[in-house]
């Protein structure tokens, strides 16, 4: 029996999959987007050499990790009824990392995180049904709050039907949250919504650079259109990944819904950019919230245009709803849970931010090594089909 995984080959889902293999002794079914076995196995490679070295790789792909070749929004995944079967049969429990973060792209949004989410919960009913699974983990957002100002938000007031949202992402992840709950209502689940996931506290290597560089090009000016007392909410990419796999792992978890976030504890722009400044030798920025509306429009009109800065503003554009909502997800549920808080972004933000602009906003990949042939396909792997690989 295994964990069935999905968003392997994507940021947290690459994370989650890591401490899997290196604290844990699961097998692990992972549904991959590819046509071959060996890209399957190279997209693998690429999204897990941030945490392992390859012969921990070649070992796991042998011995405890089977491959499903599948699209997310296919119908049973693309999978033909053997494999398809196959995987209802060996997964007892799910976690669902894979999502669009595609916040501009409704179309993306809908087919990915709706068509998905349908997906992977009508597989874990058909497992259900057929011999129990033992939890359903989903990796949601704290976006499901919809538009705020000035709040601290606990799990249970998150969702408000009535409210606005800020984009398809938000929209069509609140609706997964619910379709899920209405689909598998007698299975054990726990939700997971983290706030703004940036970085790793352990490591000043990434692989994820959207958000990167939003804060890269707020870093180079030298006035902000912020209030220096608003707080943002961000949290690492390790802290989030260990949460999700602790209380996956966990017989009988506190509460359905964590919110895996600072929380009270999340900084504000005065502190971070103070730590910048001292990480960095220089001066802070200046404050001056009233050019927020004029910020938005310059950032409209840079995204809108080529340059040198079109591709920074763009994302930033995505992002500025969440950058001056002054809210923040309390975190005392998974706190208990963990015991311990997340790392603050000031710790580590300037490594974070330098790694990224000295490697030109991308991570130096290994290629497959060309001395070791590809994966030998044995009988464990032998209905392995197509994959996802989306995201998250």
């Amino acid at each position: 029996m295994a964990i069935f995984l999905t968003g392997s080959t994507g940021y947290i889902g690459a994370h989650v999959a890591a401490i899997l293999l290196d604290r844990h002794t699961d097998r692990l079914n992972l549904l991959v987007r590819a046509k071959t076995e060996q890209e399957a196995n190279i997209r693998l490679w690429h999204a897990l050499q941030l945490h392992l070295d390859f012969p921990l790789l070649q070992d796991a792909l042998d011995t405890r990790i089977s491959v499903f070749r599948g699209d997310l929004t296919d119908p049973r995944f693309g999978l033909d009824a053997a494999e398809y079967s196959r995987l209802v049969g060996t997964t007892e429990s799910v976690i669902h990392c894979a999502a669009s973060l595609n916040r501009k792209s409704e179309k993306s949004c809908l087919n990915v995180n709706l068509r998905g989410t349908l997906e992977v919960a009508q597989l874990a009913r058909r497992a259900q049904d057929a011999h129990g699974l033992r939890r359903f983990s989903q990796v949601s957002t704290v976006a499901v709050a919809g538009a705020r100002s000035h709040e601290v938000v606990t799990e249970d007031a998150s969702i408000d039907w009535n409210r606005s949202d800020y984009d398809p992402y938000a929209r069509t992840k609140k609706f997964c949250e619910h379709m899920v709950r209405e689909l598998l209502s007698e299975v054990p689940r726990t939700v997971f919504r983290p706030s703004i996931v940036l970085g790793d506290s352990r490591r000043a290597e990434t692989t994820q650079f959207d958000m990167v560089r939003a804060f890269v090009f707020l870093a180079g000016l030298p006035v902000l259109p912020f209030r220096s007392t608003d707080r943002i909410d961000i949290v690492p990419v390790d802290y989030v990944a260990e949460s999700v796999v602790a209380l996956h792992q966990k017989q009988n978890p506190q509460h359905e819904i964590y919110h895996l976030s600072s929380g009270t504890g999340s900084e504000t722009f005065g502190q971070l950019t103070r730590a910048l400044a001292q990480a960095a030798g220089k001066m802070e920025p200046l404050f001056w919230p009233g050019l927020e509306r004029q910020f938005s429009s310059v950032v409209s009109w840079l995204s809108g245009n080529p340059g040198r800065f079109s591709r920074s503003a763009s994302l930033l554009k995505v992002f500025l709803p969440y950058l001056v909502w002054d809210t923040v997800f309390d975190n005392s549920r998974i706190v208990a849970e963990m015991g311990r808080a997340p790392e603050p972004f000031s710790k580590y933000c300037y490594p974070l931010l330098r790694f990224s602009r000295d490697h030109h906003f991308s991570y130096p990949y290994r290629e497959w090594p060309a001395s070791v042939a590809p994966v030998r396909e044995d009988a464990a792997a032998a209905s392995v089909g197509k994959t996802e690989g989306f995201l998250r």
